[in-house]
């Protein structure tokens, strides 16, 4: 029973990561963006097994995404912003009890970084056609701006409710 539970747990971020992104679809996609949706990539603070919900959530945001026209960054961004987020959570999960006046505020630093390189280089192939250091370090800080706000302002946001909630904090966790 406890398996299926955190098996259903996991499905609702998932689904809830690509219904985000792809309601928000102007801003998720694209040369300059903003996934609202990342600010979930926070949650492996209260489990490692909900890195398995965010990665899979952005698999199929990004696979969705190619099969729409929304993604322009295609198969790349299925296999290596999928592989980004799990390496961000993965990040984000083992940096979950470094805080700083309450928050996990280096939690929110892997998927900053790791995507701001990740998908920069991937914009910088799309539009360039090779990689260019000057189009990578646009691109790059770029999704930087657009990470930072989602894992910043809303991804601890969020983290801050869930721990103030004692029934969210419990839907959550594990």
């Amino acid at each position: 029973m406890k398996k299926t539970n955190n098996l259903s747990k996991q499905a609702m971020i998932a689904a809830l990561y690509t219904v985000i992104s792809l309601v928000m679809a102007p801003i998720a996609f694209g040369s300059v963006q903003a996934r609202v949706s990342e600010a979930l990539t926070l949650l492996p603070v209260f489990g490692i097994s909900n890195i398995w919900g965010v990665t899979v959530g952005c698999f199929l945001t990004n696979l969705v995404g190619l099969a729409t026209g929304a993604n322009i960054l295609g198969s790349l961004d299925i296999v290596f912003g999928t592989a980004a987020t799990f390496a961000a959570a993965l990040l984000t999960y083992l940096f979950r009890n470094i805080r700083f006046k309450g928050l996990p505020i280096l939690s929110a630093l892997p998927p900053v970084i790791i995507n701001a390189i990740v998908v920069g280089w991937e914009l910088c192939i799309m539009i360039n056609g090779e990689f260019h250091p000057v189009i990578f370090a646009a691109q790059a800080v770029s999704v930087a701006i657009g990470q930072a706000l989602s894992c910043f302002v809303l991804g601890l946001f969020l983290v801050k409710i869930i721990e103030n909630n004692p029934r969210l904090k419990e839907m959550i966790i594990k």
